[in-house]
């Protein structure tokens, strides 16, 4: 966007200042109503350039009838000569129009034998190109603010709480089959055997019985013989 501004302004005022240029740069028709002819005085296009300010960028336009007259450009010498020979330029067809580009003299002469005897010729003083004219003052026009573009808000960074990418090194879970937990210390053990003494053996409860038995039959044996 910035850049097709940049475009236009550039362009805008390209065209303004060829249009200050072509204002500003005057077009002088030489002789005016004489034209470029043979002069009714010999000092008539001295005359006609002496209270003129010739500047580059001026145009000079020379009007004749073609086939009658022509256009030299010649050098200082030559003028003075009235020598047509090696001109620097020379034109034929009217009308002639000439742009002049450089500072200093201009020498102009009409080549056809016995005309710039006559006074068929001009010379000018070029000075530096034409100011501009001065420009109202104006204030500076604001420079059009283009539409900021939507800033990009940078991309969030990963916080820390994520969930941790897995390491490659990370060693696999332990397979170790859990162990029974132990039997609580608490627990009581059954009671050792007393080691206070040693114990006997039980008696024989059968042998003691059948004795018994014996004897109690005795006893009722004796008792039932002394009744």
């Amino acid at each position: 966007m910035a850049r097709k501004l940049s475009m236009v302004l550039f362009a805008a005022f390209a065209a303004v200042a060829m249009f200050q240029s072509s204002v500003v740069a005057t077009t002088y028709t030489v002789g005016d109503s004489t034209s470029w002819s043979i002069p009714s005085s010999p000092n008539a296009y001295s005359t006609w350039a002496a209270g003129k300010s010739f500047k580059v960028g001026d145009i000079l336009v020379f009007n004749f009838m073609s086939g009658q007259h022509d256009v030299a450009e010649v050098t200082k010498a030559n003028y003075d000569s009235c020598s047509g020979t090696n001109p620097i330029s020379r034109q034929t067809s009217s009308p002639v129009s000439i742009t002049l580009q450089k500072t200093g003299g201009h020498y102009y002469i009409c080549t056809v034998p016995g005309h710039c005897n006559a006074g068929q010729k001009l010379a000018i003083n070029v000075t530096g190109a034409s100011s501009p004219a001065p420009q109202p003052a104006r204030s500076p026009s604001p420079t059009p603010s283009s539409s900021p573009s939507p800033s990009s808000s940078p991309s969030p960074v990963p916080s820390s709480n994520e969930a941790p990418q897995p390491s490659s090194s990370a060693s696999p879970p332990s397979t170790s089959i859990p162990t029974s937990p132990s039997p609580d210390s608490t627990t009581s053990s059954p009671p050792s055997p007393s080691t206070t003494g040693t114990a006997s053996p039980p008696e024989n409860s059968g042998a003691g019985s059948l004795s018994v038995v014996g004897f109690s039959a005795t006893i009722l044996t004796v008792v039932a013989l002394a009744l």
